[in-house]
């Protein structure tokens, strides 16, 4: 249900440099397809999952010390990162350094108006949830111009994975009944070239992390909880 609606927004990636970050690894698969480069980075205080076969290469480090160069990645997408940030600023001063100018990023974030941020079964049951002026606020203070809108998870908390039909009929009724009550808010904005660079120091840049593709570390308190892809 959140690929689909990623697909949408972001149909072509042909010959572009993608970034994942927090829980984006299950979402990256069909963006990687035609992309030059595709990375899931979570952050260490969420601990790693190793790719299944076919997905993007995992990296597991300190979100807010990127070991990306400048201006790298033309896409950025964040899933469920900016619910369990201890330092939203920082973390977004570091999303701007290493996204190209015109690049896009796009946010995946629990909804304070849907009922995902009510059950904790699920990862967007944790943290804080968002309404979409939050969010709006929280771009432009990164110097992000919120261009796209969309959300997702209309039907009940549960694993859908099994029953996809039944879950896109939630998502068709939902989105024409209670278009205000989708789970999760997916919100995408563009990094113009004229912008000035948010207030902040820069962290060092360790270029080499691009070279290769070392295993990813796996996090105990994962391992059984591997989001499930909905």
């Amino acid at each position: 249900m959140i690929g689909r609606r990623i697909e949408a927004l972001w149909p072509d990636t042909k010959g572009l440099d993608v970034l994942g970050l927090g829980y984006a690894t299950p979402y990256l698969t069909p963006l990687q397809a035609e992309a030059r480069r595709c990375i899931s980075f979570m952050p260490a205080g969420q601990g790693a999952i190793i790719p299944a076969a076919g997905e993007a290469p995992v990296a597991l480090g300190d979100e807010m010390r990127l070991p990306f160069p400048e201006a790298l990645f033309d896409r950025i997408l964040l899933v469920h990162a900016l619910e369990e940030a201890e330092a939203l600023p920082a973390l977004l001063r570091e999303v701007w350094r290493v996204m190209a100018p015109e690049g896009r990023l796009m946010l995946v974030t629990t909804s304070r108006t849907g009922v995902w941020a009510l059950s904790d079964k699920t990862p967007f049951g944790h943290g804080r949830p968002f309404t979409r002026h939050q969010i709006s606020r929280v771009l432009e203070d990164a110097l992000l111009e919120p261009t796209a809108w969309s959300r997702a998870l209309y039907a009940p908390p549960w694993n859908w994975a099994n029953h996809s039909r039944i879950a896109k009929l939630w998502e068709e009724a939902g989105e024409h009944v209670w278009p205000g009550l989708g789970g999760v808010i997916l919100a995408e904005a563009v990094k113009h070239t004229g912008a000035i660079r948010p207030s902040g120091r820069a962290a060092p840049v360790r270029a080499r992390a691009l070279e290769g593709q070392s295993r990813p570390a796996l996090s105990p308190h994962h391992q059984s909880n591997r989001t499930p892809k909905i």
